[in-house]
């Protein structure tokens, strides 16, 4: 059996519980953490901004011996990265959309500009706007490397959401530029949207055109790929897989970590070093217990969102991580949502529109009952709440 020398970032804490429905209660999210550090995995990834419980969780674990492997995903800004390193954290993946679609989203002054107010990409945005647009990310991504490398002397990985659908040429420049300050670039295909031949062409082009670049992948499974595609890309030399075990996460979820090692081996004859495949297997165990799995790519379950980030960016684009049509999209809530869960839901009911703050409190309001009653809700169950005066106390 070949052995291959691949890094293996668990996404299962943090990404796969942003699966809408899906809630970890802190016991069992504690021993999860434990079980899949025992698995040789790189890197345990969990956002500590999200809420309390998940602060206080990630200062336990890494009290607990746990701080060379936890790792946080980051927003840009320096405000973010500090709040990581003041958990005691060592390592963080910092993110940041990089395709056309979501940099638009994001930009502040763009959104202000009069003559496109409601438009997207789609709308013939003129060139010169848009590389404004990807300089102003560019500038404030290479600020937030600098800062957490060369001030706070953090490891930092840098995720590139929505890569499937960047620019090419300003993909290799990005990554050839981010480079001194990371130690793997990895390519999101965020809404799933690779097919296995692309992937390796795509992958075998990045590394032709960046020098060989330290590349990393994060597939997610909306149209039932996930898996195929990050074989190709480790066939076609990326040295890193981002993934969740049994594949659960946002809509269709992501690669699960367990069929790319599984798959390597049976269709490859190719074993990870430093991989423990029985214990693995316990952590499939450990999760089937609870009923945990992903939703079906196509199905109405996989149409559902809970993450207030992308809840937010739909409200300027609803092509920004649906690819499906846009009728079909259910908004949950949880200890993941945002202000702009609330301020969607509203819109979508006709309901009288409130104040940034009204919505803010109601966001602090359902991450608390979610907390306490280890659950999310659904958008008639939040209806069925502000019926009943639970926001107003």
């Amino acid at each position: 059996m070949e052995r291959l020398s691949l890094k293996l970032f668990d996404e299962t804490l943090r990404d796969g519980e942003q699966q809408a429905g899906l809630f970890f209660p802190y016991r069992i999210k504690k021993k999860l953490a434990h079980l899949i550090a025992q698995t040789g995995v790189e890197s345990l990834d969990i956002m500590p901004f999200i809420s309390e419980s998940e602060t206080s969780l990630v200062k336990t674990l890494v009290s607990e011996g746990l701080s060379d492997i936890i790792t946080s995903a980051t927003m840009t800004g320096r405000h973010y990265i500090d709040q990581a390193a003041s958990c005691g954290i060592k390592r963080i993946i910092l993110f940041y959309g990089i395709s056309d679609r979501l940099l638009l989203i994001r930009d502040p002054e763009f959104r202000q500009l009069p003559d496109y107010q409601g438009k997207t990409v789609d709308d013939g945005i003129p060139q010169n706007i848009i590389n404004t647009v990807r300089q102003n990310a560019f500038d404030k991504i290479l600020d937030s490397l600098r800062y957490a490398t060369e001030i706070l002397g953090l490891k930092v990985d840098f995720a590139a959401e929505d890569a499937s659908r960047a620019d090419f040429d300003f993909l290799v420049e990005c990554i050839c530029s981010f480079k001194p300050y990371i130690e793997h670039f990895m390519l999101c295909d965020t809404v799933g949207i690779l097919s296995p031949e692309k992937t390796y062409i795509w992958i075998h082009d990045l590394h032709q055109f960046t020098k060989n670049t330290p590349l990393g992948v994060h597939f997610h499974n909306d149209m039932g790929m996930a898996l195929e595609n990050t074989l190709q890309a480790v066939m076609a030399g990326v040295s890193m897989v981002s993934g969740t075990f049994l594949g659960i996460g946002e809509r269709a979820g992501n690669v699960a970590l367990e069929q790319v090692l599984n798959g390597l081996r049976v269709r490859f004859g190719i074993e990870v070093e430093g991989i423990d495949y029985d214990l693995i297997a316990n952590v499939c165990e450990y999760l089937e217990q609870f009923g945990v799995r992903p939703a079906s790519p196509y199905s109405q379950a996989a149409q559902r969102s809970e993450s207030g980030i992308h809840v937010n960016s739909f409200l300027y684009d609803r092509h920004s991580y649906n690819v499906f049509p846009y009728d079909k999209l259910e908004v949950w809530f949880g200890k993941n949502s945002g202000a702009s869960n609330f301020q969607y839901l509203f819109d979508k009911e006709g309901l009288q529109p409130q104040s940034k703050e009204r919505y803010e409190k109601m966001r602090s309001v359902i991450k608390s009952l979610a907390t306490e009653q280890e659950r999310c809700f659904t958008g008639q169950e939040v209806l069925e709440l502000l019926r009943q005066g639970i926001f107003d106390e």
